[in-house]
């Protein structure tokens, strides 16, 4: 395992995210959520992985939940993030939610706590100034954004008067705009870039083709959609060569790619620890710089067809 380490967070690069954790909309069931998800998180710690990352909507709250009580009594205990849905800027609401998160996952400080999504009515630096007291009092350890752009992110740092030291946006092979802006910023200022849907949702996988039945989140994705499949077939005859020449699996191969970015770690989720054991096993992965480039070529033009279409 790799780690990057920024502002007093070692951060392992491959994480884990939680979002189907008791979230209906993947359709995992509730035996996942009562037995599989908790040992996803503990063979996580046993692996090296230092990253958990949850949210107040997923599930919403069982997620808190259930990695709440997977990582009490858990040495080392790893970096919990959860994120904030900035439903109203009030001091009073933001201090509520933020207490009833760290009750959920049984803390006493949130590790990393996230802003959510922008909220079109509230300017970034009102959500700041609501969190920076629960910074001060110590209830927040660290604070990022999520789905921010550049300089949305910036002006969040100014409000706050600490760092922001992290966006966590779509970053993969299928959505590589961040390339452009966020993880040169991150890169250049000691921020981190957190990637999620690393893997497409699992259209880098190489698992999903023409007439495979696509459901729950799937559905929403571009990719599934229509030609979709069609379009990214470049890009997939590509991460399989690379694949083969390593001897890895495709999307060991698509994590690889994101990772090698420089302040930029990757949370994809696990259906199985299985799974979970191969995306761990992507941070060792080393691509050559011709690979990356290759791979980053065929992302812009897959995000170009897409953008057109």
């Amino acid at each position: 395992m790799r780690y990057i380490e920024v502002e007093g967070l070692r951060l392992s690069v491959i994480g884990l995210g939680t979002w189907q954790f008791g979230s209906r909309e993947w359709g995992y069931g509730d035996g996942y959520a009562a037995d599989v998800a908790p040992a996803l998180v503990r063979r996580a710690v046993e692996l090296g992985v230092t990253f958990i990352d949850t949210a107040e909507a997923y599930g919403p709250g069982r997620s808190e939940r259930i990695v709440g009580a997977a990582i009490r009594g858990l040495e080392p205990r790893p970096i919990v993030a959860t994120k904030l849905t900035p439903i109203a800027p009030a001091e009073p609401i933001v201090a509520w939610q933020a207490r009833r998160s760290a009750r959920r996952l049984g803390v006493s400080s949130i590790d990393l706590y996230q802003v959510h999504w922008p909220n079109p009515f509230v300017s970034p630096r009102r959500v700041m100034q609501s969190i920076r007291p629960l910074v001060e009092e110590g209830l927040v350890a660290h604070v990022g954004v999520s789905n921010y752009s550049l300089d949305q992110w910036r002006e969040s740092e100014q409000a706050l008067r600490h760092p922001v030291v992290s966006d966590q946006v779509r970053f993969s092979l299928a959505s590589p705009a961040p390339l452009r802006d966020l993880v040169p910023y991150a890169a250049e200022r000691g921020r981190v870039v957190i990637a999620y849907s690393p893997l497409g949702q699992g259209l880098l996988s190489g698992r999903h083709g023409p007439g495979a039945r696509v459901v729950g989140m799937r559905r929403m994705t571009p990719h599934f959609r229509g030609d979709g499949f069609e379009r990214s077939r470049p890009l997939i005859g590509a991460l399989r060569e690379v694949a083969t020449a390593h001897g890895a699996t495709l999307a060991q191969v698509a994590l690889a790619w994101v990772v090698s970015h420089p302040n930029v770690v990757a949370i994809p989720g696990a259906r199985t620890i299985e799974q979970l054991e191969e995306n761990v096993a992507a941070a060792d992965l080393e691509l050559s710089a011709g690979e990356v480039a290759r791979l980053t070529a065929e992302a812009e033009s897959l995000e170009a067809t897409t953008t057109k279409g």
